[in-house]
């Protein structure tokens, strides 16, 4: 790579300092901003042999034409740094987060001189406070329509607003109680604020003390014998308590921390955030992000966080930040987020209790997330064709292949072979054409490959006739098998030796998600997070799931056989063995003492189960 890099500094003349660096494109934009402890350790490392560097970090040194760097005191200053220029340039290559639009907030304006509360779906205003993320819509609203009758805050349209103002006669909203309408001069602009703001501090946590608050004056009014006021504070009081109760109380404490969980694959990320307030759940926020560099797992936290936290209130940061693992600049980045608050964060890895089963209800909602991205894209009519398309360019197809076959080899240390394939028509799982097959004998994947190939082309001779031509001998536009250039030559050995012509077939390595075609030295590299590799992948995923679930489903009708052979134990048992163990391989390596804690099993029964399964 040195060789055509004329613009590669001397390895000498990088500074051996903390820093921060930028690559920068031809045009001088930036394409990158990274930091390093060691800058001339880092930058040397990108100037390896090519072969040893990750496909796309190869292809990020290749658009560059230019490496700049700045030295800087400490690895703090450097993190800091960092963040300020990746929010200046937003780089292509990094790590640059979107926001889940399927969530909706709660907000008030209150950068307006009358505030006004409002759902919505974006957070892009400047000036106005947001709550939440809520999952469902209707509970927002609910939400809102409660806490109005306790903090009458202006609900309306600035055009409904400037009407009443005009004709100086309220809405609906204002005889009823749920608006203090400022509009008619019932209340001043600065009394409406000061009502935002409570409204604002209730949700953001100070529940407690404004329903304590209500409470005392409850009790003060009925002693003054201010028996309709004292009754208004009671409703109040129900309201708020009725607000409390919709939300999740997840610890017995005041607990205040952020909870991340993160599910990502070779091409994407998904980020889930908790908010905890006051021991409550107060939203949940989603984020994805398309991979354009190699990401660890500390990375894309650190960068999580960055995305969280940079240019957030102090009063929004929490006492704790709950993650599931440190960024690799722990201590610098702790000192970050204490700087920002004004006060100690805690960042640290849930351990145990209620903050662990938390941070797994995180981690399960970051990985739906994780899987709905990729099915929207997939499924979307523009994406699909887009996909298509982009295939059909890759492979340089004659036409976009409509129908797509892609196959799949599953075994247990070289037992149980069996072989899937998928069908996908217009980019979409056409599920009554998928297949499994059974293999015998074989020597390995090449081997089984070239077997299932066989078996699937010979229905597409002429003269073959099959009580499943209707939907096996449809003939494929593309075939893909899972694996690189030793699997895809057996395919193609497979085609030619089967005499069908005209079909392309394809390999995709999950490792690097490089394509490989036949008798080609080298993989074709579709750009990442493109609608072609994402389709790709999802075919193959897709072949992958099906062959693991036949494979299993397999090896649990062969261990249900040897068992129903045991004297004693009939179809219930045998179900509710293997019901309890939840697989075969768990019920193969049970003890006796185990088999015998399922209902119905004796001690006898169990070392003889033992001894059968272990023949």
């Amino acid at each position: 790579m040195s060789g055509h890099l004329s613009w590669r500094p001397k390895t000498s003349d990088i500074p051996t300092n903390p820093g921060v660096y930028r690559w920068l494109d031809e045009t001088g934009r930036v394409i990158y901003v990274g930091k390093a402890n060691n800058l001339r350790q880092r930058l040397s490392s990108y100037f390896a042999n090519p072969e040893t560097l990750h496909k796309r970090t190869r292809r990020m040194v290749e658009t560059a034409t230019d490496l700049q760097w700045t030295i800087v005191k400490s690895e703090f200053e450097a993190l800091q740094l960092e963040f300020t220029w990746i929010k200046e340039f937003n780089p292509q290559f990094n790590v640059r987060f979107k926001d889940d639009k399927s969530y909706p907030y709660l907000a008030v304006s209150m950068g307006d001189s009358v505030p006004r509360v409002f759902i919505t779906r974006n957070r892009d205003n400047k000036g106005t406070k947001y709550f939440g993320p809520y999952t469902q819509a209707w509970t927002v609203r609910e939400t809102l329509d409660t806490l109005l009758k306790v903090y009458p805050v202006r609900s309306c349209s600035t055009g409904i607003y400037q009407r009443a103002t005009s004709t100086q006669r309220a809405c609906l909203l204002g005889d009823i109680g749920k608006c203090a309408a400022p509009c008619v001069a019932r209340v001043t602009p600065a009394e409406h604020k000061q009502i935002a703001k409570e409204f604002n501090d209730f949700m953001a946590g100070s529940d407690t003390k404004h329903i304590e608050l209500l409470r005392d004056r409850m009790a003060k009014a009925s002693e003054e014998q201010q028996y309709e006021l004292a009754a208004k504070l009671r409703d109040q009081v129900s309201a708020l308590e009725a607000v409390l109760e919709k939300s999740t109380v997840v610890f017995s404490d005041d607990t205040d921390a952020d909870l991340f969980g993160i599910a990502d694959d070779e091409l994407a990320a998904a980020v889930s955030l908790f908010k905890v307030r006051g021991g409550r759940i107060r939203g949940v926020r989603g984020w994805v992000v398309d991979k354009e560099l190699e990401r660890s797992l500390p990375e894309i936290v650190e960068y999580a966080l960055q995305n969280t936290y940079v240019g957030a209130a102090p009063e929004d940061l929490p006492k704790e930040i709950l993650v599931p693992v440190l960024p690799d600049d722990f201590a610098a980045m702790s000192q970050w987020l204490s700087e920002l608050k004004g006060s100690k964060v805690d960042l640290r890895i849930p351990q145990r209790g209620d903050k662990r089963s938390l941070a797994e209800t995180a981690l399960t909602n970051a990985k739906h997330s994780l899987m709905l991205y990729k099915t929207k894209r997939s499924t979307d009519f523009t994406a699909r064709a887009d996909a298509l398309a982009g295939i059909q360019k890759a492979l340089n197809l004659t036409e976009a292949p409509l129908r797509i076959e892609c196959f799949d080899v599953s075994h247990l240390a070289g037992t149980d072979v069996v072989a899937s394939m998928v069908v996908f028509e217009d980019g979409l799982p056409k599920k009554d054409h998928y297949r499994r097959f059974s293999i015998e004998n074989t020597t390995d994947d090449t081997d089984s490959i070239y077997q299932v190939l066989t078996r699937r082309l010979k229905y597409l001779r002429e003269g073959d006739v099959d009580l499943d031509a209707t939907k096996f001998s449809y003939r494929p536009s593309l075939l893909i098998v899972d694996g690189g250039i030793p699997q895809v030559n057996a395919a193609a050995r497979a085609i030619r030796d089967s005499g069908v012509e005209g079909l392309n077939v394809v390999g995709l390595a999950k490792r690097l998600e490089e394509v490989w075609v036949p008798g080609s030295e080298f993989p074709i590299i579709l750009p990442r997070a493109t609608d072609e590799l994402f389709l790709l992948q999802r075919i193959r995923d897709e072949a992958h799931r099906f062959a693991i679930t036949f494979q299993r489903k397999k090896r649990s009708l062969a261990i249900a056989s040897v068992l129903s052979e045991i004297p004693g134990l009939g179809e219930k048992r045998v179900s509710a063995l293997l019901k309890h163990f939840g697989s075969a391989k768990r019920l193969k390596i049970a003890s006796a003492d185990e088999i015998a804690d399922v209902a119905g099993i004796g001690p006898a029964l169990a070392t003889q189960i033992v001894k059968s399964l272990s023949e």
